[in-house]
């Protein structure tokens, strides 16, 4: 049987095609430019035990944020500043001998404020206990036989509410807490702050280290009522006593955030690949 006229013309455009390929990519190729196929999409894994691996990842899925608010800022939080170099930087910090610090790095960003009181649920004076490590001051005891609740010491309060107010700060945010103990005080002064924050830190205990504050679950729990799921957990720490893990940062998001727009683990090629690993590994 002889070449049918339609077969004869898929040949044909077969042959155009092949070389209008060469034509395209000799003509590229004298500007020492090649031309390839473009590769499918993959993820590149970012390990994340930092909070700074953290962020890089969040903001490559769409993390956008107008102004971050640093509560129990001590020496700083550069990941943070160094994340959104171009976002407004509120730091609250009420324990005085952090200041000279803390003025050194409001004075390196282009837009930045210090607050010099402690975020609370209610705006007015509370007492603190400033550590001699300085960093685990609180405004709650820890329940420790030793000397390490320091000294007492009076500052202002003031919720996060009323100091978004006031600075006239517009989401969306970024929220970094790391009061010892007393994270859930700062968030319950924050709930209008809240409805347009885009992602929150906290820093949570897995012990009751501090009379009356939360711990893990109850971190949790309040998140999850206000919306909030768990998006990361970074910078594990271990107590001395045991070696047991005592506190972690949580990176929380909104339900609906566009950080989780797909619950899938995989895209089609990217399992394809994953299984092809497999079989060589396993034969």
């Amino acid at each position: 049987m002889g070449i049918t006229p339609v077969a004869k013309m898929g040949e044909t455009l077969s042959l155009m095609n092949t070389r209008l390929k060469q034509l395209v990519k000799k003509f590229f190729q004298r500007f020492n430019l090649d031309i390839s196929r473009k590769k499918p999409h993959h993820a590149p894994q970012i390990p994340r035990a930092s909070m700074g691996q953290c962020l890089e990842c969040a903001i490559r899925n769409g993390l956008v944020v107008h102004a971050v608010i640093d509560v129990g800022a001590a020496y700083g939080t550069w990941p943070l500043y160094q994340a959104f170099p171009n976002a407004f930087h509120l730091l609250i910090e009420p324990v005085e001998e952090f200041y000279p610090a803390l003025r050194g790095v409001v004075a390196r960003l282009p837009h930045a404020e210090l607050i010099c009181a402690a975020a609370t649920r209610r705006s007015e004076r509370l007492t603190i206990h400033v550590h001699p490590d300085l960093i685990r001051s609180s405004c709650y005891e820890e329940d420790e036989d030793s000397d390490v609740n320091g000294i007492e010491r009076i500052v202002q309060g003031i919720t996060l509410d009323e100091l978004c107010q006031q600075q006239k700060l517009a989401g969306p945010y970024l929220m970094k807490i790391d009061t010892q103990g007393a994270e859930l005080d700062v968030l319950s002064g924050a709930e209008k702050t809240l409805l347009d924050a885009e992602m929150v830190i906290l820093e949570v205990s897995c012990f009751q280290f501090f009379k009356g504050g939360p711990q893990f679950y109850e971190c949790i729990q309040f998140m999850n009522a206000h919306g909030f799921v768990v998006y990361d957990i970074f910078d594990l720490q271990y107590r001395l006593f045991d070696g047991a893990m005592s506190q972690v940062d949580i990176a929380f998001v909104k339900e609906n955030s566009r950080l989780r727009a797909s619950h899938c683990y995989a895209t089609a090629e990217q399992r394809r690949q994953q299984n092809q690993r497999f079989q060589k590994r396993h034969g």
